[in-house]
């Protein structure tokens, strides 16, 4: 029996001593949750760097469809004198333009696989560079305004759809109620568009 009191005794003093070592200040309080919501759909369709971007890489897009188009046209222009009857099959003549032909086909087809496979890339790096620019937005806004989590959101309405599937789209959102002061879509936007005016101003100067 002594030696269980002692123990316990053992046991208050080690207690004691450790709450007494314990830093004097007070822990923080935790913040308190406050949601943000962002359609980031809205905000690509109407960022006006992106679609200058988009448009910048459209008509790229068209330079290398009329090229794609002036290749395939003296392609067939080829093919047609092989087979109008002015060249001898067999003839040294007749092979030489043979093997051009073979040549510009593929030619042709080496173009139109690096182009798309280029056009893909730029895409996606304007994706990328518009994505990280609204992210970047975002986490200012969100430190600013002490928002603690900012989710996407599509912020159409269900009674404004009326395609199906549309509607079935709307029903299945994640989000079914928020206030208006949780979406931040609209401040993230001007900000972007006003940067984004402020940089084309400063450039053609």
């Amino acid at each position: 029996m002594n030696r269980l009191i002692l123990s316990l005794a053992a046991c208050v003093t080690v207690a004691t001593l450790a709450f007494a070592q314990a830093p004097s200040t007070p822990p923080k309080p935790a913040v308190p949750h406050k949601v943000g919501l962002i359609d980031m759909a809205h905000i690509f369709k109407n960022y006006e760097k992106f679609t200058a971007l988009t448009e910048s890489l459209q008509k790229e897009i068209e330079a290398s469809d009329n090229q794609a188009k002036q290749m395939l046209e003296a392609l067939q222009a080829k093919q047609k004198l092989l087979t109008g009857g002015t060249l001898v099959e067999g003839s040294p003549d007749f092979a030489k333009h043979e093997a051009e032909l073979l040549d510009m086909q593929t030619n042709l087809e080496t173009f139109r696989r690096k182009s798309q496979r280029d056009f893909l890339r730029k895409e996606a790096d304007v994706y990328k560079t518009v994505y990280l620019e609204v992210e970047d937005a975002v986490k200012r806004y969100a430190e600013y305004y002490q928002y603690t989590l900012v989710l996407r959101f599509n912020r159409q309405n269900v009674d404004s759809a009326e395609n199906p599937r549309d509607i079935i789209s709307g029903m299945n959102r994640q989000v079914v109620f928020h206030r208006a002061d949780e979406d931040i879509t609209d401040p993230i936007l001007s900000h972007l568009n006003g940067e984004w005016s402020k940089r084309r101003a400063a450039s053609a100067r």
